[in-house]
């Protein structure tokens, strides 16, 4: 553990110019996972709705369908039904024109579908900021992980170079002997 520590720190010293204790706590947590090669991506949308409440579904129930075509065409229906029936058909209508009692049924429901719209819309900025701050976690693993693959890439550069260059120097060497030799020998003839 001790050297996962230290692994830690090294990173956070290496990718952060910064201390682990000096860290967000997001991204301790993402060196911690680097460190142990474990994957930070959650499912936010089954975490988020595994809490809700039966209030809180039932808000989202009502904000979904009130913003569907579904109930704005009920709706269109139950209020040409409602004046249709108040002027044409009905001898002595109970809601006569300029239709009062109407007006206070669309209140009520306007007072109480917006507030039950507002707290849907809270719980989806809510799982929003749950889903920004995940790929947030996500998009730092990936850098780190690419910036980790950049600096071996250039570890194994450098190496295949050192070889490179060792093996020219060999060849180099050995081709000075063979012209040193072919030299000695032609001399001689």
């Amino acid at each position: 553990m001790a050297h996962n520590e230290q692994s830690t720190d090294q990173s956070a010293h290496r990718w952060f110019s910064k201390g682990i204790d000096d860290l967000g706590h997001a991204e301790q947590r993402i060196l911690e996972k680097l460190a142990q090669r474990k994957v930070v991506s959650q499912d936010v949308n089954a975490e988020f709705r595994s809490d809700l409440t039966f209030g809180q579904r039932l808000a989202d129930n009502v904000s979904r369908f009130g913003g569907s075509w579904t109930f704005i065409l009920i709706f269109a229906g139950c209020l040409a039904l409602w004046t249709g029936l108040n002027t044409y058909v009905l001898h002595k209508p109970f809601d006569p024109y300029p239709y009062i009692f109407l007006n206070l049924l669309l209140s009520m429901l306007a007072a109480v579908q917006a507030p039950v719209i507002m707290m849907s819309q809270n719980r989806q900025a809510a799982m929003d900021r749950l889903d920004a701050a995940n790929d947030y976690k996500v998009n730092l693993k990936a850098e780190l992980e690419i910036m980790g693959l950049h600096d071996r890439l250039d570890q194994i550069c450098a190496i295949q170079l050192a070889t490179l260059i060792a093996t020219q120097q060999e060849q180099i060497e050995l081709l000075t002997k063979l012209t040193g030799q072919t030299g000695t020998a032609s001399d001689r003839s």
